[in-house]
């Protein structure tokens, strides 16, 4: 029966250990969390905004200016951008992104895909190894923006695919990424980025006008790759405050399973010390009882 206690010892030692790891994994990730939390929330109206008013100029074009990186062609080439987080221990989170970028390949790009005409631009390490080992065609440029991320290399992603879009190697552009909500909830988007999409006009809608200064051609060619810039960089950072949360909640998750598992383990750790107690005690008074006899 001594082997069986200290079998469940060390598994309680064991387990203890690793929810020692688990709460720690939990601070950081919260340390981290209030961190990309701030800079989403203090970049999201912004960005908004920008494309908001990016839409807003293209949809009241009067058709003289040609808006390149707004061109509606036949779509033969596509470009998949997937922002996953560069480690794992954040719950299914990485999976869901892969999942639901396979299935917008699936549901919107399925002829383009056949033809092998389907690259993926993967942001996060998780997401490169992942469609590495599983044959697709990878832009293998800028999976690590996360070590040390920064606008700059945000920016040079960006200005690859408004490049590729531009030059009509690339005819449709997808972003995928999660949108940070709070600690516990994260919605998991695929959206167009290129091309820039138009505001539908509804009926009655006054419309926009604006005045360009300069002009509208000087004025749209400088600021749309600079709103697309920052586009990418919001969804950037929504990604990076989504994993931190993802993981701060799967390592609080974690604890409270190990928790349950050390009750368990020590109901069954009293249970076999008393059922080796009985036995000792049985076995001596079987003992004095012989030696009575």
């Amino acid at each position: 029966m001594s082997g069986a206690l200290k079998e469940v010892r060390n598994r309680i030692k064991s387990v203890q250990s690793t929810q020692q790891i688990t709460k720690a994994m939990k601070m950081v990730s919260a340390a981290k969390l209030r961190r990309a939390q701030d800079a989403i929330t203090q970049m999201r109206p912004y960005a908004q905004k920008l494309q908001e008013m990016l839409s807003n100029i293209i949809s009241g074009g009067d058709g003289n200016v040609d808006i390149s990186l707004a061109a509606e062609r036949s779509v033969e080439k596509v470009l998949i951008i997937v922002v996953t987080s560069d480690r794992g221990l954040c719950g299914g989170y990485n999976s869901n992104l892969i999942k639901l970028a396979k299935q917008t390949i699936k549901d919107k790009y399925s002829t383009q895909s056949a033809k092998g005409n389907v690259q993926v631009l993967p942001i996060g390490k998780k997401g490169y190894e992942h469609f590495t080992k599983n044959g697709f065609k990878v832009v293998d440029k800028y999976w690590d923006i996360f070590t040390g991320l920064s606008f700059d290399k945000v920016q040079a992603a960006a200005k690859y695919a408004m490049d590729a879009f531009a030059n009509k190697e690339i005819d449709a552009v997808e972003l995928v990424y999660s949108e940070f909500k709070n600690a516990a909830t994260q919605m998991f988007i695929a959206e167009s980025f290129l091309p820039v999409q138009k505001v539908a006009q509804q009926s009655g809608e006054k419309k926009s006008d604006f005045i360009f200064e300069p002009g509208k051609e000087v004025l749209i060619a400088e600021l749309m790759p600079k709103i697309l810039n920052t586009q990418l960089f919001k969804a950037v950072l929504d990604a990076n405050a989504s994993e931190h949360g993802a993981r701060m909640t799967a390592m609080d998750k974690a604890s409270d399973n190990a928790n349950e598992l050390l009750k368990s383990l020590k109901i069954s750790y009293n249970r076999a010390r008393q059922a080796a107690i009985t036995t000792e005690l049985t076995e001596i008074v079987s003992g004095a009882a012989a030696l009575n006899g």
